[in-house]
């Protein structure tokens, strides 16, 4: 799939918003992260974000953490994160979530290249502000995977236009300062964060960070075009497998498109 694909799926989806369920690639080990991807893809999923397992993974909150480092201890790796997405074919657009560091070990230009082949949509490049290395934005946007930027309640409006510079896909909106994780509620301000990036960009803006219920992700659709879940999933996966994870998704996914 190419950025095409994601733009495509954009307007497949009309008015209707769109769950976008985040998965730590390898866990809890390759053949069940393979299931689970494909799983989610027939709950309801609109498009699905895989992480890639890094060793100082400072954004993540504890469920994260533990995903990732049962990953890394199996040997998961950028070549077999690639793989995972080649293996799994979904039929919706899938985004490789990644810090910068694993994406420079393994060699942007040659990231950029098997990504594409392995089937990837898009890249988030979780701790690269726009414009701090031109090189890599330029690998992702000469091929073509779509550059997703991340976006912070903390943006003001005069950093906001550089920070989508070059964007594509769709605007990544953090609802929360901290580290990933559920939490009680939907921010307050959720709806004018929201309409300050749409003033900013004509980009979809789908909102993560603490979102893990079905009533709070139904909260933050009303404000975003789509709803990120991760943690509330991978602890379901971890807890109740398969069938537990395919449970959740369809229940987000039906609130999330209502």
């Amino acid at each position: 799939m190419s950025e095409n694909a994601i733009a495509a799926r954009w307007r497949a989806l009309g008015k209707s918003r769109a769950l976008i369920p985040y998965l730590t690639a390898g866990f809890p080990n390759f053949e069940e992260s393979l299931d689970a991807i494909r799983s989610v893809a027939n709950a309801g999923a609109d498009f699905i974000e895989v992480g890639v397992p890094f060793s100082d993974p400072l954004a993540d909150g504890p469920t994260i953490q533990r995903t990732t480092q049962t990953a890394l201890a199996q040997g998961m790796t950028v070549a077999r994160v690639l793989e995972l997405v080649r293996q799994a074919n979904a039929p919706v657009p899938v985004i490789i979530m990644t810090y910068l560091n694993p994406v420079l070990s393994y060699g942007v230009q040659r990231f950029a290249k098997d990504a594409c082949a392995a089937g990837v949509a898009g890249v988030l490049l979780t701790d690269l502000p726009a414009g701090t290395d031109p090189a890599v934005e330029q690998a992702v946007t000469g091929s073509s995977l779509a550059l997703i930027r991340l976006v912070a309640p903390t943006t003001d409006d005069a950093r906001l236009r550089g920070a989508l510079a070059g964007a594509s896909g769709f605007v990544y909106l953090i609802s929360r300062l901290g580290v990933t994780g559920a939490r009680d509620t939907v921010p307050a301000d959720l709806d004018v964060q929201v309409h300050r990036i749409r003033a900013a960009t004509r980009l979809p803006v789908a909102v993560g960070f603490g979102i893990g219920t079905p009533a709070q992700a139904a909260a933050a659709a009303r404000s975003a075009d789509g709803v990120v879940v991760g943690s509330a999933l991978m602890d379901v996966l971890a807890k109740d497998g398969l069938s537990g994870l395919q449970r959740l998704t369809r229940e987000l996914a039906a609130a999330v498109h209502a």
